[in-house]
């Protein structure tokens, strides 16, 4: 940190000067008085408290805009929008903050900090309330930080460690859960509960029934980010202020940063409402987080612009700041990733897109990641553009009415769009799903059509409304049936055996297609003339929805009845075609076709192939994908990951799939029944320190391996701890998953004859020579040059069908 020659006094007096001369016209002016009192209180602290008091705008070097490759043109653009929300009364005013590759760009402050009972300037230097920011910056990085110690799984549940939770039915709720907002607790308890003081308070949480079963219902939860704090506190032996400043904020030197801020920067604190006789300044605004002591997971927390600055460019850094190491690379790798929770996506602490997204924009990549807060913050990271942005604004003062939300996602849309060198890949957010293309044209491809339609929760469009609706209140089009696959028209069972039911949305019968029978009756289709088909598939031979359509396809072609598809993306990408190729002989429902474990095709090219290579006389149209290219993974599609099937929970599952997927009929667990299936494999009888040791000696691109323990809730050794090995993905484009796969049997073999059930490899792998290979002891390399011919045969069999 610099030296700073300056008293505090002065520097308020020069920040208010700068603040000032940098308003737009008209906006401070007549409003603006002295705000000696402010002097007189920061002078008579410091002589305690000047180490404190000490205010550096941020850490970060600065920069100009054109140095990181952003227009300052565009930028300019955040004054008008600014002026334009406080001219409409949202805000008093606020502190805007842009990074880009390790520098500030942009940082400025506007209007005031306080209207009553006088008139301060807004300086870059406020400190604000973060209410809900304290969720992922002091909370969720400390669990993580707990994860890193190894004190702590993603997978442990709560009551493990605090057995009064377990009270009330919430014994199965993970720490996952807790952190992705899906224990199914509610959002807030009552305030009457934490009148007796916190003790009671705790009790009362505890004691807390929750409203729905964990893992089954995102609900935004205040109530369990206070108990991920007093989790901290427990497993830590520190409260959680504690925890956080001596692990992440003093070794980031964040010194501005943390709980119940003392006098010093109480003075440059941002005034939010009046409790009882006064204001509220640098005390936390939160009822409950006030009642608990000022201490809580999910709000108390208080921060700069500059600190913040400085914990965003530590993700940034996957987890490091300078000389300080807080979180592995890994673990920001884990937590801010998109994880699917209800309709949207939300990290583990994080917001990645979902309900609360309004102050996310609608420029960022992907991969950005954020939160806000009550108070009018506003943090988001996006590491596709190396980009970080910063709202902070006093809106709640001083009447409470003010919205931001909106304001700081318009400003989070010019400060990514202001990139001159974004990426070429984010030219793909205007990807239209086959949906998405028949609603644009009006539905005529099927206009006065009696239609079935085959689908599940992935039939959606953009905007995320099912397929099946927008089918049922088409005016030209007669949907008359609906059809379900594996795992229901909800896609949330994981049985064996599935009845017909009626769709709620619609009221139509739901023919289900995993029960009595796996293909179109005549009596199912008696009433149609045309089937649709709209279900994400995952790109491997196995992921049986390929299966229902290949099926219904023959009933289609028997019945005389036309076949359309929606198509969709290939979510592990168009290009990548490996594994064997299925034997003649052993086609069934996890093998309805001869193609490699991965296949590179979508639905509807594979549509196209089944009807020529099985010789099926059909009338087939498929509704192309629009403005998807092949070599594009599913998040750059800019279409929203919903769950194909229960354990299928986001884009690094599918992209390990076809690798790991293939070890499940053999009595090995591959994480079903975990927050975090076919990231992590193994059974109690596995050694994996060895297993992991011989893996990452294999120097497999793209992928790194590590001992793991986990105990599955179902499934396979389902309440067993388990030994096993984590997978972590590196790079995805490097990493070849049915060749990491094939040398994770390959070392199960030699490491474990004995233990390991090699022969039920054979039931998804699909190919006898290269099993009996395995078997041998075989190398990958061997066994690779085994099914190469075939696969090269099948590339040129693939061809004639592809569409994009």
């Amino acid at each position: 940190m610099r030296l700073d020659l300056f008293s505090p006094a002065q520097r308020m007096v020069s920040a208010v000067a700068q603040s000032r001369s940098r308003l737009p016209s008209g906006i401070l002016g007549a409003r603006f008085r002295s705000a000696s009192g402010t002097y007189q209180c920061v002078l008579l602290l410091v002589l305690a408290c000047c180490s404190i008091a000490a205010a550096t705008d941020t850490t970060l070097p600065t920069a100009t805009p054109k140095e990181v490759n952003v227009d300052s043109g565009r930028l300019a653009e955040i004054d008008r929008i600014v002026a334009d929300g406080m001219a409409a009364g949202e805000m008093p005013g606020c502190v805007v903050t842009i990074g880009r590759h390790g520098k500030i760009a942009f940082q400025k402050a506007y209007g005031l900090r306080q209207v009553d009972p006088e008139e301060i300037a807004m300086t870059t230097d406020a400190v604000f309330d973060l209410a809900s920011l304290t969720k992922p910056v002091a909370t969720a990085t400390s669990v993580m930080l707990l994860i890193d110690d190894g004190k702590l799984k993603l997978n442990d549940r709560v009551a493990d460690h605090l057995p009064e939770f377990a009270a009330g039915g919430k014994e199965p709720i993970t720490v996952f859960h807790l952190l992705t907002h899906q224990g199914g607790l509610i959002p807030d308890n009552s305030l009457g509960d934490y009148s007796d003081g916190p003790e009671e308070a705790w009790r009362r949480i505890f004691a807390s029934t929750p409203r729905k079963a964990a893992g089954e219902e995102f609900i935004y939860s205040d109530v369990g980010f206070e108990v991920l704090g007093k989790l901290v506190e427990k497993i830590s032996g520190e409260p959680l202020d504690v925890f956080a400043r001596h692990r992440i904020f003093q070794p980031l030197g964040m010194t501005a940063t943390g709980y119940l801020p003392p006098g010093a920067l109480r003075c440059r604190a941002v005034p939010t409402e009046r409790r009882d006789d006064g204001w509220m300044v640098g005390e936390v605004h939160d009822p409950r987080a006030y009642l608990l002591g000022g201490v809580a997971g999910h709000a108390g927390l208080f921060s700069t612009a500059g600190d913040l600055a400085v914990y965003a460019q530590m993700l940034l850094n996957h987890g490091q700041y300078g000389s300080a190491r807080i979180l592995r690379e890994e673990t920001v790798a884990g937590m801010t990733r998109g994880y699917p929770a209800g309709r949207g996506l939300r990290g583990l602490g994080w917001d990645v897109r979902s309900g609360y997204s309004t102050n996310r924009g609608q420029a960022l990549s992907p991969r950005a990641f954020g939160h806000g807060g009550f108070t009018g913050t506003v943090l988001w990271v996006d590491p596709e553009l190396d980009l970080f942005f910063i709202f902070l604004s006093s809106r709640l003062h001083p009447d409470g009415k003010g919205s931001v939300n909106p304001l700081a996602g318009r400003i989070a849309t010019v400060a990514a769009e202001a990139i001159l060198d974004r990426p070429a890949r984010q030219a793909a957010a205007g990807v239209l799903a086959g949906i998405d293309v028949l609603q644009r044209d009006g539905f005529r491809q099927l206009a006065g059509r009696r239609t079935g339609l085959i689908t599940n929760q992935t039939g959606i469009n953009r905007e995320g409304v099912g397929t099946a609706k927008l089918l049922h209140d088409a005016e030209n089009v007669r949907l008359v049936a609906l059809f379900s696959p594996e795992h229901g028209i909800e896609g949330k069972l994981d049985v064996g055996n599935i009845g017909d039911t009626r769709d709620p949305t619609t009221g139509l019968h739901v023919w289900s297609l995993y029960g009595k029978t796996r293909k179109p009756t005549a009596e199912m289709l008696r009433d149609l003339d045309t089937i649709v088909f709209d279900i994400q598939d995952i790109g491997t031979r196995y992921y049986t929805y390929i299966s229902t359509m290949g099926y219904a396809m023959q009933a289609a072609a028997d019945g005389g009845k036309r076949f359309v598809v929606l198509d969709r993306p290939n979510p592990i990408n168009g290009i990548d075609v490996a594994g064997p190729l299925l034997d003649a002989g052993r086609e069934s429902f996890v093998g309805f076709h001869r193609l490699p474990v991965r296949h590179g095709m979508t639905i509807g090219e594979l549509a196209r192939m089944f009807r020529e290579e099985l010789k099926l006389d059909l009338d087939l149209e498929v509704i192309r994908v629009e403005g998807w290219r092949r070599e594009m993974f599913f998040d750059e599609t800019g279409l929203g990951w919903v769950n194909p099937s229960p354990n299928m929970r986001s884009l690094t599952e599918a992209i390990l799939y076809p690798g790991i997927g293939m070890l499940e009929t053999t009595n090995l667990s591959v994480g079903r029944g975990t927050a975090t299936p076919f990231e992590h494999f193994g059974a109690p009888w596995l050694d994996g320190e060895k297993l992991a040791d011989k893996l990452n000696a294999a120097a497999m691109a793209g992928v790194r391996f590590e001992p793991d323990e986990f105990t599955p809730d179902s499934s396979v050794y389902g309440g067993n701890r388990c030994r096993g090995v984590r997978i972590t993905v590196t790079d995805r484009k490097a990493l070849e998953s049915v060749r990491m796969g094939l040398e994770v049997a390959h070392q199960l073999r030699i490491l474990f004859p004995d233990q390991w059930a090699a022969e039920k490899y054979l039931h998804l792998l699909g190919n006898k020579q290269v099993h009996e290979a395995l078997l041998a002891g075989k190398s990958v390399e061997e066994i690779v040059s085994l099914y190469e011919p075939e696969r090269q045969v099948f590339l040129q069999r693939r061809a004639k069908f592809l569409l994009y």
